[in-house]
């Protein structure tokens, strides 16, 4: 998220990548990475450029530098970082950060909302009768994960899945039963909302899941964030943006309401 402000800084002054690098002593590609996040920030540089931006404001400077110890401070999550590729572990950090998370999903319970023997089945490839310490921790981490919903500060996440997520057997029938169990559970905190899109209506607002993130802080950017099989994609600029929220949106006004869908999620209990 630094990375991404000290980019937008940096177009809003109309200056090159080059000359900012110049500006502390670096080269075009080393600005860049700064820009993706995928190098480490000193608080020089930071400052360095900031003055080059025309930021001078002593808070609103603070708060960057501020940012830069607290992008440096590994968190809990980096002990599972040779389970993770870095741009897991970017949204990981991120996810702990925001206060608001909207995510869509068309195959699976959203990780935050799956119990144990759900995250069980998925990492052990449908076979989790054949565990493996790696897959334990990564069953774990995963636990981990969900207390970002239970702290005091915890954000608010907006859930839509496909209808087909509740009749795909992921382990079976009794871990999908349970897991159904804990999505009624869980629904009724106040900071959680899960909504079902129909059948009827699948596939119309968005072709593949994504997350939204949002953030209490006003200088920090929503974030869309796109897994793959072998990455991600993180998208800030604003054209983008006003894209997914449209999509979120048509979303929200396509799936069943929230009461409903806890309807739904018990008739479909007592199917199984």
């Amino acid at each position: 998220m630094l990375g991404s402000q000290l980019r937008r800084l940096r177009e809003a002054a109309e200056i090159t990548r080059g000359e900012a690098g110049y500006r502390i002593r670096g080269s075009e590609s080393k600005i860049s990475r700064m820009e993706l996040g995928r190098v480490g920030f000193k608080e020089r540089d930071v400052a360095d450029l900031l003055a080059m931006y025309g930021v001078t404001d002593p808070e609103e400077v603070g708060e960057y530098l501020q940012m830069v110890k607290e992008s440096n401070n590994p968190g809990w999550w980096h002990r599972y970082g040779d389970l993770m590729p870095n741009w897991l572990q970017d949204f990981v950090g991120l996810e702990e950060s925001a206060s608001r998370i909207q995510t869509y999903e068309l195959q699976f319970v959203p990780g935050l909302m799956q119990t144990e023997d759900y995250v069980r089945a998925i990492v052990s490839h449908g076979r989790p009768d054949i565990r493996t310490a790696e897959q334990e921790r990564r069953v774990k981490l995963r636990m981990d994960r969900q207390k970002v919903l239970h702290r005091a500060d915890a954000p608010k996440l907006w859930a839509v899945v496909d209808e087909s997520v509740l009749h795909r057997p992921i382990g079976g029938p009794k871990v999908l039963r349970e897991q159904i169990d804990y999505l009624l559970e869980i629904t009724r905190l106040p900071n959680i909302t899960l909504q079902v899109v129909p059948y009827s209506l699948s596939g119309y607002a968005a072709e593949g899941a994504f997350t939204m993130m949002r953030f209490a802080e006003p200088e920090l950017p929503d974030l869309v964030y796109i897994e793959h099989l072998t990455g991600a994609l993180y998208l800030d600029r604003l054209e983008e943006i006003e894209q997914y929220s449209r999509v979120v949106d048509r979303l929200t006004v396509d799936a069943e309401t929230p009461n409903r869908t806890r309807q739904l999620l018990s008739k479909r209990r007592a199917e199984l």
